[in-house]
């Protein structure tokens, strides 16, 4: 059994088991053990329980699958042409190259998930749209690259690091992790952390939510490296808009309270059982309106069809998870 003490209470104990005499050789062999992790945080589950703990609990708890949709895999795409974008020379990086990258990325991608191919299937549990081809699909992510080259010239850039995993156990025992799209540094410790968005720029008023998830990272790399990065930038490829933000280190303190209270209420809604869902706008794209969330009547013909669909595939643990248990 492991006990945790103080390095005055060690030297008491140290005296009271040795004499005088071995205390100073016992205290100095104490050793400041890490707190044990109660669990794992990503901005993306944060998001989820702070928009609709009912959808916290199908993603995490229930694991229940979700239908790719049509914008989330052109952002995958997108994404991955833009992080292989920059393994070519600089001088290569122009847009006829990124469009070039978008069709082995989507091969790639394709390749790791088949299912991806009922995309362009006719219909779907959330839409009667008309059925997206493959050419409408493609020629979207090469829309969404131009968009990026509107607010950024690969050429003169040399990241860092981009996908980077990042995490770190704060005070308490909550490890908080994730991936950063791209982080650029320069000499003095400057820190920049860039976000590719493949929707528009939200409104002023929902800004403080987009920055969430920048606030969040710009958190693991300060208490990681103990620099506060210099700017946040949030790149809407969909609009061609650039949000810019420079955080503090004292607003850092306050939004690490801030998760760490997410992070218990999220526990209390644990023991507890209590999920409730939020009804909003959201709902209209959720997977689990009329199937399986109880703020809104069931569909029996869409209940059917998700249920249909959910045999077909054995279900998966989402890409970014909760941890409730270290």
């Amino acid at each position: 059994m492991l006990v945790h003490r103080t390095a005055r209470e060690a030297e008491f104990v140290a005296r009271l088991t040795y004499g005088e005499g071995m205390a100073a050789s016992t205290t100095s062999a104490v050793v400041d053990l890490a707190p044990p992790v109660v669990g794992s945080l990503s901005p993306s589950r944060a998001s989820d329980f702070m928009a609709c703990p009912l959808l916290y609990r199908f993603r995490v708890i229930d694991k229940l699958p979700e239908r790719p949709s049509p914008a989330a895999v052109r952002g995958t795409v997108v994404h991955s042409a833009l992080e292989r974008l920059f393994d070519l020379p600089a001088a290569d990086r122009t847009l006829a190259s990124a469009e070039g990258l978008v069709g082995p990325a989507w091969t790639t991608l394709l390749e790791e998930r088949p299912e991806l191919a009922e995309l362009f299937l006719d219909g779907d549990l959330n839409s009667s749209a008309e059925a997206l081809t493959p050419e409408a699909f493609l020629a979207g992510a090469r829309d969404l690259l131009a968009g990026y080259f509107a607010l950024e010239d690969p050429q003169r850039l040399e990241p860092a690091s981009r996908e980077q995993y990042v995490e770190v156990v704060i005070e308490g025992g909550l490890r908080l992790r994730g991936y950063v799209d791209r982080i650029d540094e320069a000499p003095g410790d400057l820190i920049r952390v860039v976000d590719y968005k493949t929707g528009r720029a939200p409104s002023e008023t929902f800004e403080a939510k987009a920055l969430f998830q920048m606030k969040f990272y710009a958190l693991v790399l300060w208490r990681t490296r103990g620099v506060v990065p210099r700017e946040l930038r949030l790149l809407y490829l969909g609009d061609r808009t650039m949000l810019r933000y420079a955080p503090e280190e004292a607003e850092l303190v306050s939004f690490e309270r801030k998760v760490v209270a997410l992070w218990h209420a999220i526990e209390r809604a644990t023991e507890t059982g209590d999920w409730r869902p939020n009804v909003s706008r959201l709902c209209d794209w959720c997977d689990h309106r009329g199937t399986r969330c109880t703020a809104h009547p069931i569909d029996a013909e869409r209940a059917a069809a998700y249920d249909a669909w959910l045999v077909t595939r054995q279900p998966e643990p989402p890409a970014e998870t909760v941890d409730l248990d270290p």
